[in-house]
């Protein structure tokens, strides 16, 4: 019974949203046995089952895999400790182990990140592995981890050099700033690739991935200043002139009183962020980077599944979309737990 009276009262109460919901549902429904009919009966899934290796790792020889699981252990390691030690906040106060654990968290976050970077391109006892064969998805996890952590901090850097008291240091981070956000990220990658190594001495030749991912840290980097400063303004002035009565000077008044209720204050806009940054992963394609996005233009390529768009970009499509809504459902767990 009460279905029928919210349904009279919010969608049949007048003959025209009687007839525009009455429209809406055959438009529902002819989609959705349209969309339901082609992946079952007409879609060719087999470019996905016969090219799946080519979309998680690309050319990446076969027989270091090995490297490749291990990384993934030591990952999934990480992230069950992590996980656990910020939804567990209140058993994390009374045992003292899990204490220590937590602050050796974030060594350990960096520590595992250097010794994958190691599995995955070798050297120093292990086979080399060129850049040119990291493809795929595990192309675009690297850029996506290695970006997000350069950005951050620089990030912040270039937002506390906008308030700062020292002219030059004020308007270098606003010209800074202003510049990349008034700039297409496609012409910043670009410039990258080709512009960046001129400026360096000519016996240097930077290698195609660490200048793509430059492109994308020094682009990201300025609209994450943005989003660290309007935290720095919902900052109210008796903290801070509170940490001064406590006789904190400006150092730790940054680190243990403004910073900490700044980035509390804009989580949402810096996760945001990061998922969009991403998704800006994609357009390294158009620089020669083969990452998720690049593999799908090369499998495309293969003269037996000529003219399969759709299957494919579907099928990387519903990859991104499942790490950025990982992202957005971690970040509002950490939410709840920092208003905790």
């Amino acid at each position: 019974m009460k279905i029928l009276n919210w349904l009279r009262k919010n969608l049949f109460n007048t003959w025209y949203n009687s007839i525009l919901t009455i429209a809406c549902i055959i438009f529902i429904y002819w989609s959705i046995t349209g969309i339901i009919t082609w992946l079952f009966t007409q879609a060719q899934w087999q470019v996905i089952q016969v090219n799946f290796h080519l979309f998680l790792v690309g050319r990446f020889p076969k027989t270091l895999y090995w490297r490749l699981w291990i990384v993934i252990g030591i990952i999934s390691f990480l992230s069950l400790i992590t996980w656990f030690c910020f939804t567990k906040q209140q058993y994390l106060i009374k045992n003292q182990i899990n204490q220590i654990i937590l602050a050796f968290l974030a060594p350990a976050w960096l520590l595992s990140f250097a010794i994958n970077i190691w599995l995955i391109g070798g050297g120093l006892g292990l086979k080399s592995v060129s850049t040119n064969l990291w493809n795929g998805l595990l192309l675009t996890l690297l850029i996506a981890t290695i970006s997000i952590i350069l950005s951050f901090p620089l990030g912040i850097f270039l937002a506390l050099g906008r308030t700062s008291q020292l002219l030059v240091i004020r308007w270098g981070s606003i010209l800074y700033i202003e510049i990349l956000r008034g700039l297409p990220l496609i012409g910043i990658l670009f410039f990258a690739q080709v512009m960046l190594p001129l400026f360096l001495p000519a016996n240097w030749r930077l290698d195609r991935l660490v200048r793509g991912v430059a492109g994308l840290v020094l682009f990201s980097a300025a609209y994450m200043a943005e989003n660290v400063r309007g935290g720095l303004q919902s900052i109210p002035r008796g903290q801070i002139e509170a940490a001064k009565a406590l006789g904190l000077n400006p150092p730790l008044r940054l680190i243990f009183i403004i910073l900490p209720q700044a980035l509390r204050a804009v989580l949402p806009a810096i996760v945001g962020q990061f998922i969009g940054l991403f998704k800006d992963t994609s357009l390294l394609s158009l620089v020669g980077l083969v990452e998720l996005t690049g593999i799908a233009k090369t499998i495309l390529a293969q003269p037996k599944f000529l003219g399969k768009y759709a299957e494919v970009y579907i099928f990387i499509g519903f990859i991104y979309w499942l790490f950025c809504y990982s992202m957005s459902l971690a970040a509002r767990k950490l939410e709840k737990q920092v208003a905790n």
